[in-house]
């Protein structure tokens, strides 16, 4: 669910959103100190803002208690469906830990009149953004489908809620308890994976509902049985302990007789007695050290606190972007730009229902002493709590979060959008138009009314854990239990619902019964209408394109280069890295901290990046600040500060950053396997753009300058609109800020691809990790075949069938079949020069040998004897065709579009010819594609792992097998 100012707890387990930048001030001087130099940039009003947010619905209850929201946006023909039920993982009794989430896993396979994997429906109606969560207070299931395929989807969830139990096998069970252990041992593997089970085990109490983590403890999932099924289905999943949201191209009207038809005939469930769960205080402050393998020593500090269904948690949230969250943070000026003892700072407001977390963190800058940057962290948290907030700071917090909202509003469904808020707001508070509370409990919300509950939660006890670098003395196997509660799940239920016996269920059903022998047909679906691209060119040459997207009033910028990392070599790679990084930081007029003043004060987010071939500055703003936004954006490309300060900085987060991917399961194999199939082509060198530490620490200002002179120059960059704006609009105003920038007299570079690729040589390379409960596989192969030139769409649909999706071959059998891994697939790398074919499988460790065997069995059998089958062809004809008006739902959406139909030469109307191109698709095209690129022989497999325990199982392989230690 959605938090305003908050993240997800998976988040602040295996990273953290850390922001750099520069100031010699501090915070109370910084904010008078930038009043000229960000004035410059005058944004609209917050009230405006605030009034931008409206989000209209209805509400009806069915007899049976199921609660519907529905809310019509016509902007597409789209239905967001979201169903939310009021029980997570605070709901589970002694010795059933991570059930909540091991029952979500069993929802998606099959039930009772729909048997088959519920992404085999999905896939077949065109869904998009289809997924199922739990947390510790809910667990919900959505898709957004087109509005032909409505009344299919809903017999689909109805079927879920009211016919599951008879299509539940033990075969099931002990599958997904298996995909689940490795989902498990996934996020333990990871640095800081082990996070979630301190932050709960400490801070909550055992007995309090809070205390264990909701993926569980091996030994609970291992103890799930089908009583234990039976039981969670008949005791939680009722009609009314569930809201479901439609919200698209739709009416109430509609929406009603539909949801009649699919769920009126579903019995209520028992009545829902929530048990209270208070907000527990640490006795004393409490200290913690540990080890892991990370880069630098990471110091936390935290706090119990409000949930979201107090009207202290929007406070708090505020009070948490002005210590830590914005890139403007007290804690940012402090720690990383006055006094660089720190690489990176931030704070968290983790708001669970009843209850939150409030948590600071701070990574030591290698060579600083831990003890001194702990004891300059809880000054400046002293300090915030004695001060609180100034209107500036708090107003800014407020602007960011608007932006943020407004931004997810676009979207009908998935994780952020119309629906999610509307089903978070009604389950919590009965209240399904509870965000637009929010914001404006929130837009009133002064200074002193954040400092006053800032210092009354966060001057409690305290709970300080220590991060260093080391072995890990310990693993998650054991962890994740430890509640203690009612000993079963019979007795939760008698003591949180009506006693079963007293419980007449038999006779509830408030229509007759819908016809479920069949699914219903899809109405005609409409097809994609992909947005006119408009174009125009400024006076010194560049070229703009835009299309009109006005659902939510926002704009979506990118100025792009011909540059990428194809740009350098292994003896250059970093300098762009730097350069980038540095650029994030300031302009030649205004310092770190005045820059990033400017975009808070907008709403816009300026930020930039590269791929294998093009380098990127974005621009996301809000259109009533849109002319500002565009200055701030046109002065960070054409005017960079390049301090030495900064670069200093920088340069220190960058080593850091190196150390860290070196540490990093996931990061060592991409490294590995680009330079083993590509050696020195420029696809060779790392994703990350990052190359030697002594390739970082020798860089100067004048390399940076001379990397952006040479490649960031208007007549090797084109500029990308779409939004709530004209072409007229912007171009006016793209001419005001960029028209006057005119290209050096030297000639235009060009990316050198002429470099060859080594022969093909098979081998395993397993790249030793000790003690890791996972090894990630990595597979990978050149294909002849260049992104310029050719159109990889066959290949990449013929693999759908292999590793292209949740369906495919690799992932039904690691996962769904085997029970080894939480998800296995491959891919077709989309570059513009050498295109690549990769799979990727995280499995247990005891496994990785026989799962290299079956990725190896699974594509010979499929390029050499048994190529797309019926059902996979019918699945990817229908999928790509139908699926196409959800691919291109936000204006973000449509900038991709936009850019590769622009990069790759593209007709317009390219994407709206793609529904035909599949429509006429044949196996035998599919097959003879996949033969012609694809050759097993030539994969060269990269393991991460323990090589204790996995380099024995690929003796039987018949391959070479070299064991590395991890490498710069």
């Amino acid at each position: 669910m959605k938090r305003l100012i908050s993240t997800s707890i998976i988040a602040l387990a295996v990273s953290a959103c850390s922001t750099y930048s520069e100031a010699p001030m501090d915070a109370a001087i910084a904010d008078a100190a930038v009043t000229d130099e960000a004035a410059a940039f005058e944004p609209a009003p917050l009230s405006q803002l605030v009034a931008e947010v409206d989000l209209p619905y209805d509400k009806f209850v069915l007899d049976n208690g199921l609660t519907v929201i529905v809310h019509e946006d016509r902007k597409a023909p789209l239905v967001g469906v979201s169903v939310w039920y009021d029980v997570g993982s605070k709901h589970e009794p002694k010795g059933k830990t991570g059930f909540a989430h091991l029952f979500e896993h069993l929802m998606f396979n099959g039930t009772e009149n729909a048997p088959a994997d519920w992404f085999e429906y999905i896939q077949q109606m065109g869904g998009t953004d289809t997924n199922g969560t739990t947390n510790p207070d809910r667990t919900n299931y959505f898709q957004t489908v087109p509005t032909g395929a409505l009344d299919r989807v809903l017999m689909l969830e109805s079927d879920r809620m009211g016919h599951l139990l008879d299509a539940v096998t033990q075969e099931k069970l002990d599958n997904q308890r298996g995909v689940v252990q490795n989902e498990k041992r996934q996020g333990d593997n990871n640095p800081f994976g082990l996070l979630r089970y301190e932050i709960f085990e400490n801070l909550f109490p055992k007995g309090h509902r809070y205390h264990h983590s909701t993926i569980g403890s091996m030994g609970d999932l291992d103890a799930a049985s089908m009583d234990d099924v039976r039981s969670w289905f008949t005791d939680h999943y009722g009609p009314n302990n569930a809201v479901l949201v439609l919200a698209g191209d739709l009416d109430t009207a509609t929406a009603r007789a539909k949801v009649e038809k699919w769920f009126g005939d579903i019995a209520r469930g028992p009545e829902v007695n929530h048990p209270a769960i208070t907000v527990p205080t640490l006795a004393e402050s409490k200290t913690k050290t540990v080890t892991d393998q990370i880069s630098t020593t990471r110091l936390y500090r935290m706090w119990t606190v409000p949930g979201s269904n107090s009207a202290e948690s929007v406070p708090m949230n505020l009070a948490s972007s002005v210590l830590g969250g914005l890139s403007s943070s007290r804690l940012d000026n402090a720690l990383v730009r006055e006094d660089p003892v720190a690489v990176s700072v931030s704070s968290f407001n983790f708001t669970m229902e009843d209850a939150g977390v409030f948590i600071v963190q701070a990574d030591v800058k290698p060579g600083v002493d831990p003890e001194e940057v702990a004891a300059k962290l809880d000054a400046q948290i002293a300090d915030f709590l004695a001060t609180g907030p100034t209107a500036d700071e708090l107003e800014r917090a407020k602007v960011s979060t608007m932006a943020s909202v407004i931004r997810g509003l676009e979207s009908v469904g998935g994780f952020g959008g119309k629906a999610p808020q509307l089903a978070s707001g009604e389950l919590f508070m009965n209240d399904a138009g509870y965000v637009e509370r929010q914001l404006s409990q929130m837009a009133a919300a002064t200074p002193d009314q954040v400092g006053a509950l800032a210092r009354k939660w966060l001057s409690r006890p305290v709970f300080n854990l220590v991060y260093n670098p080391g072995e890990r003395t310990e693993g998650g196997e054991n962890r994740g239990g430890a509640i203690t509660g009612p000993d079963s799940l019979a007795d939760i239920a008698q003591a949180n619902y009506c006693a079963k016996e007293s419980c007449d269920l038999s006779g509830i059903a408030t229509t007759m019964q819908a016809d479920r022998d069949t699914l219903p047909p899809l109405e005609p679906l409409t097809g994609l209408d992909f947005p006119d691209i408009e174009r125009a060119t400024l006076s010194n040459g560049m070229q703009v394109y835009f299309a009109h997207r006005d659902a939510v009033p926002t704009v979506s910028v990118r100025v792009e280069f011909d540059a990428g990392r194809a740009a350098e070599n292994a003896d250059t790679l970093g300098t762009q890295r730097l350069l980038l990084s540095t650029m994030g930081e300031g302009t030649q007029r205004l310092d770190s901290t005045e820059y990033a003043i400017a975009q808070e004060r907008l709403g816009a987010s300026v930020y930039n990046g590269f791929d294998a071939d093009f380098t990127n500055f974005s621009l996301a703003a809000l259109a009533p600040n849109l002319a500002p936004s565009l200055e701030l954006l046109a002065e960070t490309i054409r005017q960079p500060g390049l301090r030495a300060n900064v670069i200093e900085r920088e340069r220190s987060q960058l080593l850091n950053a190196l150390s860290s991917e070196l540490k990093d399961p996931n990061s060592i194999a991409d490294r590995t396997a680009r330079q083993l199939i590509f050696g020195s082509h420029p696809y060779g060198l790392p994703s990350s753009g990052l190359g030697s530490s002594a390739r970082l620490e020798s860089l100067t200002a004048d390399d940076l300058r001379m990397f952006h002179d040479k490649w960031l120059r208007p007549d090797n960059a084109r500029i990308f609109v779409v939004g709530d704006t004209s072409l007229a609009e912007v171009t006016a105003l793209l001419e005001a800020s960029f028209g006057d920038w005119q290209a050096p007299a030297t000639a235009k570079p060009q990316r050198n691809y002429d470099v060859a690729i080594p022969a093909p040589d098979q081998r395993i390379v397993l790249v030793n990790r000790p003690n890791s409960p996972q090894s990630v596989i990595y597979g990978a192969q050149v294909l002849d075949v260049r992104g310029r030139d050719q159109d990889i769409t066959l290949l990449s649909a013929s693999n759908e069938a292999l590793g292209g999706g949740f369906l495919a071959r690799i992932n039904m059998n690691l996962r769904e079949e085997k029970g080894w891994s939480y998800g296995a697939g491959s891919g077709v790398g989309n570059a513009f020069d050498r295109v690549y074919y990769g799979v990727r499988a995280p499995v247990q460790s005891d496994r990785t040998g026989d799962s290299i065997a079956e990725i190896r069995r699974e594509i010979t059998d499929f390029t050499d004897n048994r190529g797309v089958q019926p059902n996979e062809l019918e699945r990817i004809v229908n999928s790509n065709m139908r699926e196409l008006p959800g691919q291109f739902e936000t204006a973000g959406d449509v900038l991709g579009g936009l850019v590769n139909i622009v990069r790759f030469n593209r007709p317009d109307n390219y994407y709206e010819t793609r529904a035909e191109l599949f429509s006429k698709l044949t196996a035998a095209e599919l097959d003879a594609e996949a033969r012609r690129n694809l050759d097993e022989g030539n994969i060269v497999y990269v393991v991460v792992g323990d090589a204790e325990v996995v380099e024995p199982q690929l003796e039987s392989l018949g391959l070479k097998v070299e064991v590395i230690e991890p490498q710069e």
